[in-house]
């Protein structure tokens, strides 16, 4: 009872600000939250998207308006996680996983080699899933992809994504709640996912140190 006033508390003061945001500054308001959220991933791009919608069917902005700014702060947002990972860079990646138990420098070059081939498609499908929608520019800085390929794809992913939320906010008006469902269906499946690639990952490392003690210490008994 307790976690989901806790939670509706949350949700609420998160769409009173999102608003009053958009009331008095306008459209950008509604850009500057989206930027925000990019940076803050706790911040629900599914519960401030369709209030940009709702306030744009009050007729404060256009839907337009509406569509267009969100997806700028979404593109501001990526960017400076971009630039975060062009100051990490690889280099310093190496070094933190050295540092880190469970975790091997190895794992950064098979993470940079796999984003190198694939870092596009990541980029345009990763800013339409819950979570990674942020932290995916991190490893396009890390590996320097073009800027111009980057900012297109994070822009094309980013209008779908926030087009289709905002709509939903324009025409369904105070039932915009319905949209927020499903996306929190679509996170807690994602969520899940997460959780069990980094437990099969744990799960693999200690078994290998495991196998790599049993197999060191065998000569040395030998």
């Amino acid at each position: 009872m307790t976690d989901t006033t806790a939670d509706t508390s949350w949700l609420t003061s998160v769409v009173d600000w999102s608003v009053s945001l958009m009331e008095i500054i306008g459209p950008a308001g509604a850009g500057i939250a989206i930027a925000l959220e990019n940076l803050f991933p706790p911040l629900p791009s599914e519960v401030i998207l369709p209030m940009a919608g709702l306030t744009a069917s009050r007729d404060t902005f256009t839907l337009f308006e509406a569509i267009a700014w969100t997806t700028a702060g979404s593109v501001v947002g990526a960017f400076m996680l971009y630039t975060l990972g062009a100051w990490l860079g690889i280099a310093r990646l190496r070094a933190i996983a050295r540092k880190m138990p469970l975790m091997k420098p190895e794992d950064i070059d098979r993470t940079v080699a796999w984003f190198q081939r694939h870092g596009g498609k990541a980029i345009f499908f990763g800013r339409m899933i819950p979570l990674f929608r942020s932290l995916i520019s991190i490893p396009a800085g890390v590996t320097r992809m073009p800027l111009l390929k980057f900012g297109l794809l994070t822009t094309l992913g980013s209008a779908i994504w926030n087009t289709i939320f905002v709509l939903a906010g324009y025409f369904l008006g105070e039932s915009w709640p319905l949209v927020e469902r499903y996306a929190d269906f679509f996170q807690s499946v994602v969520i899940v996912a997460v959780v069990g690639g980094i437990g099969w990952f744990v799960t693999a490392r200690i078994r290998s140190i495991i196998r790599e003690r049993r197999d060191g210490a065998a000569p040395a008994s030998d």
